[in-house]
């Protein structure tokens, strides 16, 4: 269903009333609404591309972009629709449209990276790793996997993320074992170098070393925590992992 358009009104009410006038109420009110000829999405896709042939990639376009996105065309539609388009208004005109369209379905590149990576593993996601985002530089997800005997967890860390110089202390026992399930990511233990990390490998983490883990600077990543049983067990959280040292990994 069209939603009720002001626009006209609010910006040109007073100097220019009639005009104010067509644009919500024609335009908007009745050509907009007449979705039992032409749908929304389809009206949608009709205008950005005719915004597009005209060259106005301004407010109007990245109005009309979003009514789009909202009306059902995904990223991967829109990219094909303006590339279709290209070879008739212009590739400049592309270009243009292209840098404003990768905005809009910005949120939607994001997620559909986070769900090409669960497929990738059989453990879920998870939550937002919310109760542990103090301890995190970046987005940190959290799926407890059982917590019966020992406490085993999926975490999945955004491209770029990873925890806090951490140690598991413990006067017996104690430590963490990680196994990796998909992505790459980042070992370290304080005075060595950097461990890259894939699928397959396990991480053994002896009480009392100080260590950070997490994600590669371009790849999500995820690896199951297990926490070894001991005696007197806490975690003592450190300093972030600075941008600087990171940056250096690759």
């Amino acid at each position: 269903m069209a939603v009720k358009q002001t626009a006209g009104r609010d910006a040109l009410g007073e100097f220019a009333p009639k005009f104010a006038e067509l644009n919500d109420e024609v335009l908007f009110g009745q050509v907009w609404s007449r979705e039992d000829k032409l749908s929304l999405r389809d009206r949608s896709l009709v205008t950005v591309v005719a915004l597009m042939a005209q060259g106005l990639t301004d407010s109007s376009f990245r109005y009309h972009l979003t009514a789009a996105k909202n009306n059902g065309i995904t990223r991967t539609e829109i990219a094909e629709i303006l590339t279709h388009a290209a070879f008739y208004v212009g590739w400049p005109k592309a270009w243009a449209a292209f840098r404003m369209a990768k905005e809009v379905w910005a949120e939607d590149a994001a997620e559909d990276a986070k769900a090409k990576h669960q497929s990738e593993m059989v453990f879920p996601i998870g939550a937002s790793n919310d109760g542990f985002a103090q301890y995190f530089s970046g987005k940190s997800y959290l799926a407890p996997l059982s917590t019966a005997q020992v406490g085993i967890y999926n975490v999945t860390f955004e491209p770029g993320c990873r925890n806090n110089w951490h140690i598991h202390h413990a006067s017996k026992g104690g430590g963490q074992l990680l196994i990796c399930t998909a992505g790459e990511g980042w070992y370290q233990e304080e005075g060595k170098p950097a461990v890259s990390l894939t699928p397959g490998m396990v991480v053994t983490i002896p009480a009392g070393v100080k260590h950070w883990h997490g994600a590669k600077a371009n790849s999500w990543f995820s690896h199951i925590a297990v926490e070894v049983p001991g005696e007197n067990t806490r975690n003592e959280w450190c300093e972030p992992v600075s941008d600087e040292d990171y940056a250096k990994l690759g």
